[in-house]
């Protein structure tokens, strides 16, 4: 099995904003680290990770600008997209996943943004 079907059934879960769905898409032991902040562990520690953004946001779109697909790992560029109380807030994001295909579930994603530019783009959404 490719790791591109758990991964995009994650994607459209964070589209969907179903923090149960997100969460069912990892593994107990799985790692998901928002560089260079440390990971959390575990479907409830990324339901938590989640929670604040797809609570807050009205609509979510993760454009994939582009993907490499392997075996048990995939890495893609994107642009995150949260509107926030009609406004749109937009992150360049590169993330890098591990899959285990046997069990279908996602073991670790590292996320690579630019945290300050983040954080000045949310200011005027008080988040």
């Amino acid at each position: 099995m490719s790791s591109e079907p758990v991964i995009q059934a994650f994607l459209q879960a964070v589209e969907r904003r179903d923090l149960d769905a997100v969460g069912r898409c990892f593994s107990p032991g799985a790692r998901y680290a928002n560089v260079p902040n440390p990971p959390v562990e575990g479907p409830a520690g990324v339901r938590a990770l989640f929670a604040p953004i797809l609570g807050r946001a009205q609509r979510v779109r993760w454009d994939v600008v582009s993907a490499a697909y392997l075996h048990d790992r995939a890495h893609l560029e994107r642009v995150d997209r949260f509107w926030i109380d009609g406004a749109e807030y937009a992150i360049e994001c590169h993330g890098v996943f591990q899959v285990d295909p046997g069990a279908g579930l996602i073991t670790e994603v590292r996320d690579y943004v630019d945290l300050a530019t983040w954080r000045r783009r949310l200011e005027p959404a008080g988040i």
